[in-house]
């Protein structure tokens, strides 16, 4: 096909429109050929890739008569560390061909979005993207709360490229128990999207399979967010 091409390049009384089309139909069979080998090196990876321990835990605390959270632990949830993450698929990304990289970027809304771009030697690519809230959970600065709102996305959307899984370290190594959860933020802000559009909160509660809130899977977040704003807009979820 590329002989073809550039053959028909150098014809003086090529066809263009002709010509054109040569150029999109190789363009379109080197995207199939590196899709397929896309496919191929993930299909051969993943066996490989290793169930991660969760050894980091978010804490939400009751609030104090400020507002403030510096109460008695009401929930905690074992996340996974990136940088555990990043230390274990590495090498076997790398083996596979394949490479992982982030974009971050800024909402109008003064939202954080994280995307991350799982690129793979042959050409083909796909991306995964989260929108955070800033984490000042605890008594971060703001730049701790930038640093740690880039990590959270980091670890979920490598997490959903890659179908990692995780487990607590008390598993005995079996990769059972909850998924890791949304962050205390998220929390606070689902629950103040609940009560301004005035959700059937209980309904929100068993359509996501969860007791409360703060329970909601983090790659489920974004999916809360776009049904409640759907209500806003007059739709009829979790009436």
């Amino acid at each position: 096909m590329f002989s073809m091409i550039e053959r028909a390049a150098r014809d003086p009384n090529v066809n263009m429109d002709k010509l054109e089309r040569l150029m999109a139909m190789q363009k379109d069979m080197a995207a199939s050929r590196a899709k397929v080998a896309f496919d191929a090196a993930m299909a051969d990876m993943q066996p490989k890739l290793p169930v991660i321990d969760r050894k980091g835990k978010i804490e939400v605390r009751k609030k104090d008569g400020n507002g403030d959270r510096t109460g008695a632990v009401q929930q905690s949830t074992p996340y996974a560390l990136w940088e555990d993450i990043n230390e274990a698929i590495r090498p076997i990304l790398a083996a596979h061909g394949f490479s992982l990289t982030f974009r971050v970027g800024k909402t109008d809304a003064g939202l954080i979005t994280v995307t991350g771009i799982l690129a793979h030697r042959e050409g083909h690519r796909e991306m995964d993207t989260i929108t955070l809230q800033h984490d000042s959970t605890g008594s971060k600065n703001a730049v701790q709360a930038v640093g740690s709102s880039n990590s959270y996305g980091k670890r979920y959307t490598a997490i959903n490229l890659l179908n990692i899984t995780t487990r607590g370290i008390d598993d005995d190594g079996k990769a059972a128990g909850a998924p890791e959860a949304i962050t205390q933020d998220q929390a606070d802000d689902l629950q103040a999207m609940i009560e301004s559009v005035n959700a059937n909160k209980a309904k929100f509660l068993k359509f996501f399979e969860v007791e409360h809130v703060g329970q909601l899977p983090a790659k489920r977040y974004q999916e809360a967010v776009n049904m409640l704003n759907a209500k806003a807009r007059g739709h009829l979820q979790c009436q």
